[in-house]
């Protein structure tokens, strides 16, 4: 009995073989930049509202963006309504904007530290030492014993105290995990 000569990736398996994985030649296109010889896989408008493309290599599409000027050719006014027709369109966006990250800082604390935060009035960047001051000074003025009555006090203690235990537990629970 004779050997199949061909030899194939997948084992018999054709759905282990990876999208796009065959033997034969691809075409590469290059990039447009006279006298560049990468691949140019980053499509660039030749106009504004054109539907042709240059295709640039990374480093050549980095320029080519960095002097871009999407409305250029326009004076103000149409450059006005062009702007405000495009934003216009994009609403849809902007109503689902609460599903991002939307908060400052670098993505290390939660957005309930974050609030925390903002309730002691501090940066994104702030340390433990400058929470600790932010709370002391913020907890002495709202204090009940020197605020006696006072409901609004009351109150803005109680949110202080919460802000520094989250924040300290958070503290805490990054101490934890350190090795």
């Amino acid at each position: 009995m004779a050997r199949s000569t061909t030899r194939s990736n997948d084992w018999g398996f054709p759905r282990w073989r990876g999208y796009g994985s065959s033997r034969e030649a691809q075409t590469v296109r290059l990039c447009d930049r006279q006298g560049c010889e990468e691949p140019g896989n980053c499509p660039a408008p030749k106009s504004p509202n054109s539907p042709e493309r240059w295709y640039f290599c990374e480093a050549h599409a980095a320029e080519y963006n960095r002097g871009w000027n999407y409305f250029e050719g326009l004076s103000a006014e149409e450059a006005a309504a062009r702007e405000k027709g495009e934003q216009r369109t994009a609403s849809g966006y902007a109503s689902a904007s609460h599903y991002a990250w939307g908060g400052a800082g670098d993505g290390t604390r939660s957005g309930d530290e974050l609030r925390a935060l903002e309730v002691l009035g501090l940066d994104s960047d702030a340390d433990a030492d400058e929470v600790k001051t932010a709370w002391r000074r913020m907890a002495k003025e709202n204090h009940p014993d020197v605020r006696p009555g006072d409901a609004s006090a009351a109150v803005r203690f109680q949110s202080v105290q919460a802000a520094y235990e989250v924040l300290r537990r958070a503290d805490e629970e990054r101490a934890r995990r350190r090795p």
